[in-house]
């Protein structure tokens, strides 16, 4: 039911893939951790209920049982240059591998990114929430705003469902292909992206684009190449570090290379190379 190979993970291990539609166009993103006797799915708010309906729909057969542990789970993203060190002084173990994760005093800690910077994921039980908050601020960790965590994934490129990755997205489209095992059994939609891969290109990739000026374009907002139209804005945010607008965006595959000079909004922009920590 998922686009990665889940059946040999082993405990301790996870992976991040994609729910498609039998058009291969993806439902849903997760973090998938593979527990002693249980999968714990980490996916966004928006779609949570989908990928519940979806399991549903598709175990017949199988003895097992779900469960939305939302309301039972509080999840904290320790993220940032000081991550490990922040984990360290609290003596929080931290797996080295990406989507590795342990049990610690009552907690599972993931080694995991939303931004695109060296990140740990913790699950705690929602009772704890605040004493773990206050234990992590203790250590030197600061309180982000969403806007600054929206600014930091960008400036990384790391795109996010329902902002970047949509209900008509294709997995080849957002580049993101550590969520598909090509050697794996069948998967609903995996004959559209198997088609994808044999043709060996799509239409149009995400990339991110550093844009002239502090005022970010709106979503929506056409990129060009000259006088052709080149793609659309899906998110932006002025950078500070950057001291301009950092921004994703659908482009035709031929102005997806980096360096490729472009405007967006009006204004001069440039297709960039993302760099995100993996965790290696």
């Amino acid at each position: 039911m998922t686009t990665n190979h889940v059946q040999q993970l082993s405990p301790g291990t996870g992976c991040y893939a994609f729910f498609l539609n039998a058009q291969g166009h993806i439902q849903a993103d997760v973090n998938l951790l593979c527990l002693e006797d249980r999968f714990l799915l980490d996916t966004e708010p928006e779609t949570r209920e989908r990928v519940f309906r979806h399991l549903d729909k598709y175990i017949i057969a199988d003895d097992v049982a779900l469960e939305d542990v939302t309301e039972l789970l509080a999840c904290l993203a320790v993220e940032g240059p000081r991550a490990a060190q922040v984990m360290a002084a609290l003596g929080v173990p931290a797996p080295d591998l990406e989507y590795a994760h342990t049990s610690w005093n009552g907690a599972i800690v993931e080694h995991v990114s939303e931004t695109g910077e060296p990140g740990f994921r913790i699950f705690i039980p929602v009772g704890a929430r605040a004493d773990w908050i206050a234990r992590l601020e203790s250590a030197g960790a600061v309180r982000a705003t969403p806007d600054e965590v929206r600014t930091v994934r960008l400036e990384h490129g790391k795109p996010r469902y329902g902002q970047d990755i949509f209900d008509t997205t294709l997995p080849q489209e957002t580049g993101r292909m550590h969520a598909v095992h090509f050697a794996k059994g069948c998967y609903i939609g995996q004959e559209i992206v198997e088609r994808i891969r044999s043709r060996g290109r799509v239409n149009r990739l995400l990339v991110k684009l550093e844009v002239e000026g502090e005022a970010p374009p709106a979503s929506g907002s056409k990129v060009t190449a000259g006088a052709a139209e080149a793609g659309e804005i899906t998110s932006s945010a002025f950078s500070p570090v950057l001291a301009k607008v950092v921004a994703l965006a659908y482009v035709r595959a031929q102005y997806a290379a980096a360096g490729t000079p472009l405007e967006a909004g009006g204004r001069a922009a440039v297709a960039v190379a993302t760099q995100c920590y993996d965790g290696t």
